[in-house]
């Protein structure tokens, strides 16, 4: 059950902060010589506190150090032939021809179709799918930017920009945030060429998730709060489509201001977002939910669920995620960050029956996430640890793939 590659990476984040073991030790209240010892390799692991701790110290994400395990599930590569035509896709040789125009055949709403089944299967771990449609989609988009009606051009900006920022979210799963960043900045570019005012922020927010798994957290707060504040100035929050982008736009610096250590702002903001997020119902409806991001009164419930536990709060994480009730709109990506929340949660009150259930739950629900996922992995390992495992718990870590 040990992690090889842990130390290994703790190192790698440590001396990117430009932190000594001591620095780090102090600013995660973890015993510098835990540190030590895993990062020369005498110790292979740690409980989930001690990881919370270390990610909070180094101001990272916990995924960051853990390690983002590649989203091809069926070779194990994150970088082979199929990931490389994706990238090829972002960005097509300098000085290469302009786009054709599309055929007789080419149909706009068809091509939204296809991007919408994109986020879907994205949403649902459908990694190796979304790869293969995603260089078609990027490519028969540009062509509807050589359109010769404007309708038509700007609707075919707007499919850039959108596969872009699919293949932007593909890049960070697979640990390539530098292409994500370049994908983005592109589709933003096409956003602000298309007649869709929502198209700019919606990016930015992936930007600014971006940001964070980065460990740029002043600058994925900063970009937030001013598309959230620019949204409310245009009056595009009294739709439930602009409503629901400055929600979650809102909700990602309060997780930048929570992760930056500053609690209560991020607490309020959360409050703001709850308080705001039941007008979403009694508001007119845009259109396709897929292609807007996920606000809801249950991915508030979600994200402070996600907070309480990061941030050492495991029992009032718990309440608040008690008899929730998800909206039907709410996708498989969130509802497994709630079950891992909610394990972890257990795992750091010492309830390994309770995290043993909900990881159960989740492999029920979300099964393909479930694997790919590494703080699954890290409650497992931690579990694994105890004098007196839980039953059923060899079972997920078969599942896992993970031996003795």
């Amino acid at each position: 059950m040990a992690n090889e590659d842990l130390g290994k990476t703790l190192r790698r984040l440590r001396r990117l902060a430009s932190l000594t073991q001591e620095e780090l030790a102090e600013r995660s209240e973890v015993s510098v010589d835990v540190i030590r010892h895993l990062e020369q390799g005498r110790k292979h692991s740690a409980r989930l506190p001690t990881l919370h701790a270390l990610a909070n110290g180094l101001g990272v994400e916990l995924t960051t150090l853990l390690g983002d395990p590649p989203a091809v599930s069926s070779t194990g590569e994150n970088d082979g032939p199929r990931f490389v035509s994706v990238r090829r896709a972002i960005m097509p040789a300098l000085f290469g021809p302009e786009p054709a125009p599309p055929g007789p055949d080419f149909s706009l709403d068809r091509l939204r179709e296809q991007i919408a089944d994109g986020w879907t299967q994205y949403h649902s771990a459908e990694f190796d799918t979304v790869m293969k449609a995603l260089p078609d989609l990027i490519a028969d988009a540009r062509a509807a930017t050589a359109s010769g009606n404007e309708d038509d051009r700007q609707a075919g900006f707007a499919a850039v920009s959108k596969a872009l920022q699919l293949a932007g979210h593909v890049a960070v799963r697979m640990g390539k945030t530098d292409l994500a960043l370049i994908s983005l900045e592109r589709a933003i570019d096409a956003a602000v060429q298309s007649s869709d005012p929502l198209l700019v922020p919606m990016i930015v927010n992936s930007t600014a998730w971006t940001y964070q798994r980065q460990g740029r957290l002043e600058d994925a707060l900063s970009i937030a709060l001013r598309a959230a504040e620019g949204l409310a100035n245009a009056g595009h929050t009294d739709t439930a489509d602009g409503l629901k982008v400055w929600g979650a736009l809102t909700m990602s610096a309060a997780t930048s201001a929570a992760r930056s250590g500053d609690y209560e702002r991020a607490a309020a903001m959360m409050e703001w977002a709850e308080k705001e997020a039941v007008r979403v119902a009694k508001l007119p409806d845009g259109g396709d939910n897929r292609m807007v991001s996920v606000f809801s009164p249950s991915s508030v419930r979600i994200e402070r669920v996600r907070l309480a536990v990061q941030y050492g709060h495991p029992q009032d994480a718990l309440v608040l995620a008690k008899g929730m009730r998800l909206s039907k709109d709410t996708p498989p990506s969130w509802r497994t960050w709630l079950l891992l929340d909610v394990a972890r949660a257990h795992t750091d009150m010492g309830d390994a029956a309770g995290a043993v259930k909900t990881l159960e739950s989740l492999r029920r629900v979300a099964p393909t996430w479930m694997q790919h996922h590494t703080l699954a992995v890290a409650i497992v390992r931690d579990l694994w640890t105890l004098p007196n495992r839980p039953p059923g718990l060899r079972p997920l870590a078969e599942f896992l793939g993970l031996g003795e």
